[in-house]
């Protein structure tokens, strides 16, 4: 059996499946928003701005799929205000429908599918395999094991030009 094979259809899942945890949590909010609009929205969108920074940096969706948010800085659980920065290309758009009533309504679906067509780019197209939510905040998501020795490791931010753990 071919491993380059099944290492790239490994991470093919990996991809698909964090793409459900994201439509769990975005469903989570789409119902927020239908059944208490117009503060059924602000309660999503706050939900969404904070779910990553969740106990064990899990949202529902991800808790659900198995997997958790890590900081690249030093492999602890993502925090609030990493899950804030992360979480800003799909926060926006609702933000934009939000306080802009009447142009939002216009603005903010095409604001979303720039955004999240950008998302799903780097997603497929960067080898680590990154969204553009992760490399903001400098966070990775992972599965939820609790070996993060890799990341632990780590003694400096990929922004930076030499590390020295591997991921």
């Amino acid at each position: 059996m071919d491993r380059k094979y099944l290492l790239e259809k490994a991470i093919r899942v990996a991809k698909l499946t964090r793409l459900i945890a994201k439509g769990i949590d975005l469903f989570i909010v789409f119902c927020f928003s239908i059944w208490l609009f117009p503060l059924g929205l602000s309660v999503g969108i706050i939900y969404l701005s904070l779910c990553d920074g969740m106990p064990g940096g899990q949202s529902a969706g991800k808790k659900f799929m198995g997997f958790a948010v890590k900081s690249l800085e030093d492999g602890s659980p993502c925090s609030y205000k990493q899950s804030i920065v992360r979480n800003l290309p799909f926060t926006l758009p609702l933000l934009v429908v939000l306080i802009l009533p009447i142009i939002g309504l216009f603005l903010g679906p095409i604001l979303a599918v720039v955004l999240v067509g950008f998302e799903l780019y780097l997603l497929y197209n960067l080898d680590s395999g990154h969204r553009l939510g992760d490399v903001m905040a400098d966070t990775s998501v992972m599965a939820n094991d609790d070996n993060f020795a890799g990341v632990k490791n780590r003694k400096t931010s990929w922004f930076t030009s030499n590390t020295t753990g591997s991921i």
